[in-house]
């Protein structure tokens, strides 16, 4: 069999977090009664004039400057002519051209192995959503146009792509959708359909320069499905090539439950659109000046903020990781650092204690952190952590008891300061009282001192053990290991 070289060419729709349509005053919300927040503008009826969303506008401006792009200063939007049942209008308003569209040439990079991979940005663009096809529980289907009009934001990966393999596909997914959500344009909910990926996918023979015909898959709605559905186009189109086939273009859906593909249409050209400039719509025009004032006012991006975890709290990976991929999260930590808190303790007691009793209880980090009423918000903020933190580098209480006073704090609210004051708790560093207790579990237990001294010395631990038992886990724990070596020698 030849070896095949695949290739993927990335399509991200993402729905703005506007408060009204791209066109119309109709507000933008998730689900709801069918065909309630539509007007005579969204629906196309004759004699009504769009007037397009200024925010929306913005957040596909200030997604292309984080995504690198260059700026097409002078942009027009176009009719993008097709007939389909979701489509009230019989057309859809878009931007056509290679640098019309408010954003074009850009890049982003991905972690790819040990280093990073950059992806080409052939444009960004807005356009307005088509309705949502429904099957009728009493039979025949329906069309809901609440969806209709939202402000829409398409990012398309350069070409000839750069992504080659389903996990790079996978992985560009994610940081996208991070960049989106650190800019606050779109919620990244992939389940609600608010960010919708469409990969395009080819295989060619290693020993043939000319892309093979592509296909475009559907109906993903998690980063899992686009690495398998990545995963098994490729396999199929290898497959009927193998065959003696021919790769059709087309539109192909996906099947979650089976894991397949399965043909929706043949895949239609640019030709078929019959793109032309909409003569409802004025030219937009920035100016530098305005570009400079929304590039002035991005926020630091979850890759440079996971660089900079690194280099400068030195961090490992993973926990660096950990805390970016939540902006709130990310928020909660620098708060921290702020205060005085040492970084890589926060971080810890972050993204172990902390997360497992947000976890456990459905509580959130913060206020901003909420996006419904169902989640209540944690008492625990970052002077409680550091507050913790502080008290246990002095050597105030042990990490044993910071671990109980903790889950105290999680559920009172209280400072650990004031819980280990009210306790009584504080660690016990008298080198002649933990003599004492060390002392009396050696009497206590000749057998295990006889083990120790035959060679068996990992029994040493049940010996600390015995003593911080003894100390209700208030005794320095080093003292107790060093004070133990010294009397059993």
């Amino acid at each position: 069999m030849a070896n095949y070289i695949p290739s993927v060419g990335m399509e991200v729709h993402a729905e703005l977090l506007t408060h009204s349509k791209m066109f119309c005053r109709c507000p933008v919300a998730f689900g709801g009664e069918p065909n309630t927040r539509v007007c005579p503008v969204c629906m196309g009826l004759p004699g009504t004039l769009p007037v397009p969303n200024r925010s929306a506008i913005e957040m596909a401006l200030r997604t292309s400057l984080a995504l690198n792009c260059k700026i097409a200063y002078e942009s027009v939007f176009h009719r993008k002519n097709y007939f389909y049942p979701d489509l009230p209008k019989g057309y859809q308003v878009s931007q056509y051209g290679e640098t019309n569209p408010l954003g074009y040439h850009g890049w982003v990079e991905i972690p790819s192995g040990d280093g990073y991979q950059r992806v080409s940005i052939r444009r960004v663009h807005l356009e307005e959503d088509t309705g949502k096809l429904m099957h009728l529980p009493s039979g025949g289907s329906g069309v809901d146009y609440n969806r209709a009009g939202v402000p829409l934001m398409e990012i398309v990966t350069g070409f000839p792509p750069d992504i080659s393999t389903p996990d790079e596909s996978k992985e560009y997914l994610y940081q996208l959708r991070l960049i989106l959500l650190y800019l606050e344009v779109c919620d990244g909910k992939l389940e609600h359909g608010s960010m919708r990926c469409e990969p395009n996918i080819s295989v060619r023979p290693d020993d043939q320069s000319e892309l093979g015909t592509k296909t475009e898959l559907k109906n993903l709605n998690s980063f899992r499905s686009v690495q398998l559905g990545v995963q098994f186009e490729v396999r199929r189109q290898v497959a009927v090539l193998e065959g003696g086939g021919r790769v059709a273009q087309e539109t192909r859906g996906w099947n979650d439950t089976s894991e397949t593909s399965f043909l929706m249409r043949t895949k239609e050209t640019e030709q078929d659109y019959r793109y032309f400039a909409c003569p409802d719509l004025i030219p937009m025009h920035f100016t530098e000046e305005y570009i400079e004032g929304l590039r002035a006012e991005l926020p630091e991006l979850p890759l440079a903020k996971l660089r900079r975890y690194r280099d400068d709290y030195l961090l490992g990976e993973k926990d660096a990781r950990r805390l970016v991929e939540d902006r709130h999260w990310a928020e909660f930590f620098e708060e921290g650092i702020k205060l005085g808190g040492d970084p890589k303790l926060v971080c810890n007691w972050m993204i172990s204690d902390f997360a497992r009793l947000l976890n456990e209880t459905g509580q959130v980090i913060s206020e901003r952190a909420k996006d419904d009423d169902a989640h209540d918000v944690s008492k625990v903020t970052p002077a409680h952590i550091v507050d913790l933190v502080n008290l246990v580098s002095k050597g105030t209480i042990s990490g044993k008891t910071a671990k109980d006073i903790f889950d105290e704090m999680f559920k009172s609210g209280d400072f650990a300061s004031s819980l280990v004051e009210k306790k009584g708790a504080t660690q016990i560093s008298d080198s002649d009282q933990i003599l004492a207790w060390v002392r009396e579990a050696l009497a206590k237990n000749p057998d295990v001192v006889g083990k120790y001294k035959s060679g068996q010395t990992n029994v040493i631990g049940f010996l600390v053990g015995q003593v911080m038992k003894s100390s209700q886990g208030r005794a320095n724990a080093p003292m107790v290991q060093d004070l133990v070596k010294k009397e059993l020698e």
